[in-house]
């Protein structure tokens, strides 16, 4: 899934990534990824061997978003790419897309695909890649084939979009449900599913089952990893829970929507049950999204708890940068009382606006406090979206054969691993236990409005003392909030595409 932002991004900084194979499994390493383009830029099937895949995606604090490095080709030709769960296809610029040419000096600064100099390409499709995302911004062009490199794994005949007419400066590579692909939009035709990389994975041996984990390790961290075909049971802590994936109304899988069923505020000066309307909240665990999207009546709860306020005129909620130091903490319930929780704290909620120097207030209780924006935003409606923000704090397993996610507390910057491979096709995730009662989960809770007794603790924990009463309103004006430093253009939806159906 891919939004927008408005901030300005310092010079790459990519690290070295591998891609490594053995047992059953594929792994790909992120690194963290800070790449410089234009303000109103950003605005706008089995083998009993198999081996796991893993790779190393990158970080890309500001920006948002995670980032693989691959190569496309014969010779490969090196690209990053931005890690999109909420999207199904791969595709990358063409070096002679418009946009390449005319975002500052660095032009398509994370890589773009010439056809004419890999002699392994084949066009497949043409005119019929065709994706249009939330923020207005698209691209369009062929389906191609051709090696798709992660290290030393290549995966051959790779479907893929090359991108002749789009206003994106980078590429994807999704990895969702194959019939979330865009071509499946544009044809109207199941029929036009093709294998897309988890899929071509199983079928050419690399790994034994279509299902992935996700480590996105903690904010300040310069790398994760994905793995394709199996767990580290290093990367997390306690238990690796299975909760159910829900299809749509027509029955269909095509993204990971689970149920989010509580969530709690907990600080030094005590605990609050948030309640909301739309419990139980299907939420989609979207790698694609920056920040975290619940429902108003929810998410205005928790601002209220850390004193964050909503700015229409910027059209997100904003907080003081020091709350990062608060001792506060969201638990995050899925699939009933006896699913599993997932502990969130403000150190991975509260995000910077800019690399450079920070906005400050000028006026009100917060005078002088660099501003940062509060991972957690709302949303009117379905879908709602935990994205990076949720997600560091998670280690997730996306097995899109059963139609489940594996979902445990992660071991931020864990340097152990235990790889285990799915053995088979549509084996269960290893060493998960299934969530009780999950296909129980449909009352509606009574909605009330919190005591906010942990209010109190999230600010002090944070200052060192108490800088704004419990209870402040949700917004304020422009008149009681003045920022500098910054164009206040924020993101409306983190850093995602939306669905592709």
């Amino acid at each position: 899934m891919r939004g927008y932002a408005a901030v300005a991004f310092g010079a790459i900084l990519a690290g070295a990534v591998h891609a490594s194979a053995g047992n059953g499994v594929v792994q790909w390493d992120i690194r963290r990824t800070q790449r410089q383009e234009e303000l109103q830029r950003l605005n706008r099937r089995l083998r009993k061997r198999a081996n796991p895949v893993l790779e190393v995606i990158t970080n890309e604090k500001i920006r948002g978003g995670y980032f693989a490095t691959c190569k496309i080709g014969t010779p490969g030709q090196d690209l990053t790419l931005q890690l999109d769960t909420g999207s199904s296809d791969i595709w990358v610029p063409d070096s002679a897309a418009q946009v390449c040419r005319e975002i500052g000096t660095e032009g398509c600064a994370l890589g773009t695909f010439n056809p004419n100099r890999s002699s392994s390409f084949e066009v497949i499709g043409e005119g019929q890649f065709d994706i249009e995302y939330v923020d207005g911004s698209s691209s369009k062009g062929d389906y191609f084939t051709d090696v798709f490199q992660i290290g030393d794994i290549s995966v051959q005949n790779m479907t893929m979009g090359l991108g002749l007419h789009t206003d994106i400066a980078y590429g994807l590579v999704g990895v969702g449900y194959a019939i979330n692909e865009a071509i499946v939009a544009t044809t109207q035709s199941r029929d036009s599913v093709y294998p897309n990389l988890p899929v071509q994975m199983v079928d050419q041996g690399l790994i034994n089952t279509v299902a992935y984990s996700l480590w996105l390790n903690d904010l300040d961290a310069s790398s994760g990893s994905i793995l394709f075909g199996g767990i580290d049971t290093e990367k997390y802590q306690g238990e690796l829970t299975r909760i159910d994936i829900y299809p749509t109304s027509q029955g269909d899988f095509s993204s990971f929507v689970v149920a989010l069923t509580s969530l709690e505020a907990r600080s030094p000066s005590g605990q609050d049950t948030l309640t909301s309307q739309e419990f139980p909240i299907p939420v989609v665990l979207d790698s694609g999204t920056t920040l975290s999207y619940l429902p108003t009546d929810l998410a205005t709860q928790a601002w209220k708890e850390v004193g964050a306020f909503y700015l229409p005129e910027v059209g997100a909620a904003v907080l003081p940068c020091d709350m990062e130091n608060s001792k506060g903490s969201f638990s995050f319930g899925f699939a009933g009382p006896d699913g599993p929780r997932i502990t969130v704290g403000m150190d991975e909620l509260v995000l910077d606006m800019t690399d450079g120097q920070a906005p400050q207030f000028l006026s009100g209780p917060y005078k002088g406090r660099d501003v940062c924006q509060f991972g957690i935003q709302n949303f009117t409606s379905a879908p709602f979206l935990l994205g990076d923000t949720f997600l560091r704090s998670a280690y997730v397993v996306y097995d899109l054969v059963n139609n489940q996610i594996g979902i445990a507390a992660t071991d931020f910057n864990s340097t152990d691993s235990n790889i285990v491979p799915f053995p088979s096709m549509g084996a269960p995730i290893p060493s998960a236990t299934v969530a009780a009662n999950q296909r129980e989960v449909t009352r509606v809770p009574t909605v009330t409005e919190p005591a906010y007794s942990a209010s109190q603790g999230f600010m002090e924990s944070a200052s060192g003392e108490e800088s704004l009463a419990p209870g402040m309103p949700a917004a304020w004006g422009m008149g009681q909030l003045l920022v500098v430093g910054v164009t206040m253009a924020l993101t409306a939806l983190g850093s995602g595409l939306f669905f592709v159906l």
